[in-house]
C-alpha cells in the first residue's frame, strides 16, 4: 500500500462538533437528545447501536438532509453539500443506467460532460474492482457489485466526508469482509472522513479507529471506545486477540447501552 501505516487515535483537527443536539419527530418521538460528537479529520468513526437509537437520524443531519430540533452542527473550516458524500442502506442505482453513468451521476448533475468525466469515473471505477463492467446495467451485479457503485458514485467527487448508512448490512460475511478489507484500503489511499452506521461490533471495530455507542430512547451517545490498533488492518488482525479482545469490550458496552434503553419500542433509527 502506497500510505505509511495510519495511527489509530484521531488526532486531526476537528471538522465537525455536534454539540446538545436534539431531533424530535412530528409524530412526537424523540430519534436524538443532546447528542455531543466530535468528527476529526481523518476519523474512521462507527456509530454503534440498537434500532431506534438515531444512528441513521445523526447521520442524515450531517448530510443536512434533515436539521436539529436543538443544538448546533459546528462545522470547522470551508465544507458544503459538495463535499459530503453518501451511502444508504440500499445502493439506490438508476436501473436503465449502466455502471459508468450511475458513477459519472453527481459529477453530471455538477455540469461536468460524460467524456471530461471519463477519467475521474475509471480511476473510481478500478479503486472499486470494477474494472471491465463499466457497460453492465444493475440487474446483472451481484448484491456486492452494486454496492461498490455506490461506493465509487459517492466518491468520484473526492468528498471530504463520506457517510455510510449500513451499507453491507445485506450482504452476505464473506462479500462483507471482502467490501470492509477494501473500502479501509480506500480510506487510507484517500485520507477522507468516514462516519460509518452498523448494528455490527465485529464490523465497528475492525473498520474504526473510533467507536461511538449510542443507547435509545432517547437516542443518545452512551460511550466511546478509541480503537488503538494500527492500520492497515487485515486478516492477521481480525483472527488476533486483541481484536477479540477489543470486540468483547464493545460488546459489553452495548449490552449495557441497550439496558439502560427504556420505554416503549420504536422501530426506526
Amino acid at each position: 500500500m502506497a500510505q505509511a501505516p495510519v495511527t489509530a487515535s484521531g488526532q486531526g483537527p476537528v471538522l465537525l462538533a455536534l454539540r446538545h443536539v436534539g431531533k424530535v419527530f412530528s409524530n412526537g418521538v424523540t430519534a436524538l437528545s443532546d447528542v455531543d460528537l466530535t468528527i476529526r479529520e481523518g476519523d474512521f468513526l462507527s456509530l454503534l447501536g440498537p434500532s431506534g437509537c438515531g444512528k441513521s437520524t445523526a447521520l442524515r443531519l450531517i448530510a443536512g438532509l434533515s436539521t436539529p430540533t436543538s443544538g448546533v452542527l459546528d462545522w470547522r473550516g470551508a465544507i458544503d453539500r459538495s463535499n459530503i458524500g453518501f451511502v444508504f442502506q440500499e445502493p439506490t442505482l438508476l436501473p436503465w443506467a449502466n455502471v459508468f453513468d450511475n458513477v459519472w451521476l453527481p459529477l453530471r448533475l455538477k455540469g461536468v460532460s460524460r467524456a471530461k468525466a471519463a477519467p475521474a469515473v475509471t480511476e473510481m471505477l478500478a479503486r472499486v474492482h470494477l474494472t471491465g463492467f463499466e457497460n453492465a446495467v444493475p440487474r446483472e451485479l451481484s448484491g456486492g457489485m452494486k454496492m461498490r457503485v455506490s461506493i465509487a458514485r459517492a466518491m468520484v467527487t473526492k468528498p471530504r466526508i463520506l457517510l455510510m448508512d449500513e451499507p453491507f448490512a445485506a450482504l452476505d460475511e464473506i462479500t462483507r469482509f471482502k467490501l470492509n478489507n477494501d473500502l479501509l484500503e480506500l480510506w487510507q489511499d484517500e485520507r477522507f472522513t468516514v462516519v460509518f452506521v452498523t448494528h455490527s461490533v465485529f464490523e465497528s471495530v475492525f473498520l474504526s479507529n473510533r467507536v461511538v455507542v449510542m443507547a435509545a430512547r432517547p437516542g443518545r451517545v452512551h460511550a466511546e471506545l478509541a480503537i488503538d490498533a494500527a492500520y492497515p488492518r487485515d486478516e492477521v488482525f481480525r483472527t488476533s486477540p486483541d481484536y477479540a479482545a477489543l470486540c468483547r469490550q464493545a460488546s459489553d458496552i452495548l449490552v449495557n447501552a441497550i439496558n439502560t434503553s427504556a420505554g416503549p419500542h420504536h422501530d426506526g433509527h
